[in-house]
């Protein structure tokens, strides 16, 4: 049945600035502040919440995460916001924002970003922030173009930007702040794929589904994500030490010997993500 997020206990929020559902396996969150969907102080906390909450989940193996709408996915931080806040404020507000996105990438779960529209600033640092990005045809652009208002992009694009794409093509692209098509991001590395418009959503949910049991061992495909995360930016041996670990904790569950058992007999397997 799908749901919605609730406020916390104790905190008032104006507007619901974050939805959220979740079926078949699928929870998806939706950043909903149209036609732009920026993103606020208020949208970053509701983002956080609904994140936790896929996590915490044990029917949800895939999350999705969109925007509102068919023109944005989301053009990054709510810009009048951070004209009229001191400087403290701006920065707590990154930190914040930073932390929500390394709960998103650490979460032991498949996180696809479905780009339905203009993914650009802050909107694609959420995106670069996913496993997985999947476009919708000719619905937009992507870039990042926080050089044109004298900032950079600080809730991880620096830093994310130039693992996808190599150092130096990425200072190309924050120093120029270009925008360009998803069909360039796609050669750059930072698009996985380009679904036509119609029938987007519909497709991508039945994309997002197959790493859902019965048909993908959801448990593995949580520890690969984990594995690479982790392993990403530790000395090999260490790395490798995280892949022993994570194959140790597979070895014992009851889809690894379904797996197993299922190849020996020749038959297809049927996961139960245990």
């Amino acid at each position: 049945m799908a749901t919605t997020m609730q406020p916390a206990t104790g905190e008032t929020v104006k507007q619901k600035l974050v939805n959220y559902r979740a079926a078949g396996g699928v929870a998806v969150i939706e950043m909903c502040d149209p036609p732009a969907n920026t993103y606020t102080y208020e949208m970053n906390r509701q983002l956080d919440d609904a994140i936790l909450r896929a996590r915490m989940e044990n029917d949800v193996y895939v999350i999705l995460l969109t925007g509102a709408g068919d023109k944005f996915f989301s053009a990054g931080a709510n810009i009048k916001m951070l004209s009229s806040v001191d400087p403290t404020f701006k920065y707590y507000f990154c930190l914040h924002a930073n932390e929500t996105l390394l709960r998103l990438e650490h979460t032991p779960k498949l996180v696809v970003a479905a780009i339905n529209g203009h993914c650009v600033g802050g909107g694609l640092e959420i995106a670069m922030a996913a496993d997985i990005r999947i476009a919708r045809k000719d619905a937009g652009k992507i870039g990042l173009p926080e050089v044109n208002l004298g900032v950079l992009p600080g809730t991880g694009g620096t830093q994310r930007l130039s693992r996808l794409v190599g150092k130096s093509k990425a200072i190309e692209l924050m120093v120029t702040g270009n925008t360009f098509s998803f069909e360039e991001g796609r050669e750059l590395g930072m698009v996985n794929d380009i679904y036509e418009r119609d029938g987007f959503m519909e497709n991508v949910m039945e994309y997002a589904r197959q790493f859902c049991p019965p048909n993908k061992a959801a448990k593995a495909v949580g520890r690969i994500k984990r594995a690479v995360q982790t392993g990403w930016e530790i000395p090999m041996e260490s790395a490798l030490a995280v892949e022993r670990e994570n194959q140790q904790l597979l070895f014992q569950s009851e889809d690894a010997k379904e797996g197993l058992a299922a190849y020996v007999e020749k038959r297809p397997a049927t996961f139960k993500a245990r």
